[in-house]
């Protein structure tokens, strides 16, 4: 057990940097993911920022969690994009006839995942500074901020995963990332969801972006997180459970 363990790890490395250096040889991609949110953001302060009422005086730190939530959504379709793309040109086939572990190829696409949408993250927060952003959180509020980023790439990731392995096309194999991407838009990220008209608010209240959102802005402000830290971990654990579950089964069916 011990010989497979050792052989799984060093194996999902490989593969693991494999996948990044198609990362770091098209830096194209990182870029993409970030140029978008931080357009958003731009709009959203400069912009919109003087009509919005938050009950905040910086609507920078007010904004930042759910751009960063964008942002994460954006990243993972270029997870399923690169799945697709193993899929069609037959290397998981040559990967399945070498002596390594059948599931590091995988492996290696979510790990990938969660470093590059780790850099675009940290290019975010750098351009966030320089537009004024400052939390006075300390070293542990900030390991929550990341673990909860974490947990929410990772969810998204294996629900990536599911989209590269089904898809039929390159089309489709992305246009899932869209309702993600749109969702922060119907939640508290860039306006309290007391503005909202019944039936959106409660379903601004209710979907997993306004808690995880919440969570964030709390924990970056020193404020108390009540219940929400709580519902925000409960969303990214049971769907990376359940993504992981289907992912896995359908990363078999085509390995079969």
């Amino acid at each position: 057990m011990k010989l497979i363990q050792k052989y799984f790890f060093s194996d999902m490395s490989v593969m693991l940097g494999r996948s990044m250096r198609h990362i770091f040889r098209s830096m194209d991609t990182v870029i993409t993911v970030t140029i978008t949110p931080i357009a958003m953001m731009l709009l959203f302060v400069y912009v919109f920022g003087g009509a919005i009422q938050t009950g905040t005086d910086n609507y920078v730190n007010y904004l930042l969690p759910g751009i960063l939530l964008m942002a994460i959504a954006s990243g993972i379709a270029y997870t399923a994009y690169r799945l697709f793309m193993d899929m069609q040109s037959g290397i998981f086939e040559r990967f399945h006839s070498m002596p390594i572990a059948r599931s590091a190829a995988l492996w290696g696409h979510v790990l990938t995942s969660l470093v590059s949408n780790a850099i675009s993250v940290a290019v975010i927060l750098l351009v966030a500074l320089i537009m004024g952003f400052r939390s006075s959180a300390g070293i542990l509020s900030w390991l929550a901020v990341a673990g909860i980023l974490a947990l929410f790439t990772l969810a998204l990731t294996w629900i990536a995963a599911i989209a590269g392995l089904s898809a039929k096309s390159v089309d489709g194999a992305g246009a899932f990332s869209y309702p993600l991407i749109f969702l922060p838009f119907i939640s508290s990220a860039f306006v309290p969801t007391a503005s909202m008209p019944g039936p959106v608010r409660i379903f601004a209240e209710n979907q997993p972006v306004t808690s995880i959102v919440n969570a964030i802005r709390s924990l970056l402000a020193q404020q108390p997180v009540g219940n929400d830290i709580w519902v925000a971990l409960a969303w990214c654990v049971g769907i990376l459970i359940v993504a992981y579950v289907f992912a896995i089964r359908a990363y078999k069916r085509k390995a079969a």
